[in-house]
């Protein structure tokens, strides 16, 4: 007898500011503790973090049981930087080089 399946996990629609109209469907349980932990890492204000000190930063915050060892954090720090910018919650500084974000709500 075959085991049962495991439940479904809930999906995302994330968007790519660099890629307008374009969306994809991801893990939602992975997005979500994605989420909480870039945006408790990143300043509310300016000068904000590069990406490599984001890079280095978040993976603190994200629970061991989605993300074991870092596992794919960097793919997902990106996924939800990107969607987040797309949605007006997080902010790229164009004038800063190298790059830097910071939070707006």
């Amino acid at each position: 007898m075959a085991a049962p399946a495991p439940p479904k996990r809930p999906r995302v629609t994330v968007e790519n500011i660099n890629v307008p109209g374009s969306t994809s469907q991801v893990d939602g349980i992975k997005y979500e503790a994605a989420r909480r932990a870039l945006l408790k890492a990143l300043p509310a204000r300016k000068p904000g973090l590069t990406q490599a000190e984001m890079l280095q930063a978040v993976p603190a915050h994200l629970p061991e049981e989605e993300f074991p060892g870092g596992a794919k954090a960097g793919w997902w720090i990106k996924c939800v930087q990107l969607d987040l910018e797309a949605k007006g919650v997080i902010e790229r500084d164009r004038t800063a080089k190298p790059l830097r974000w910071h939070r707006l709500k």
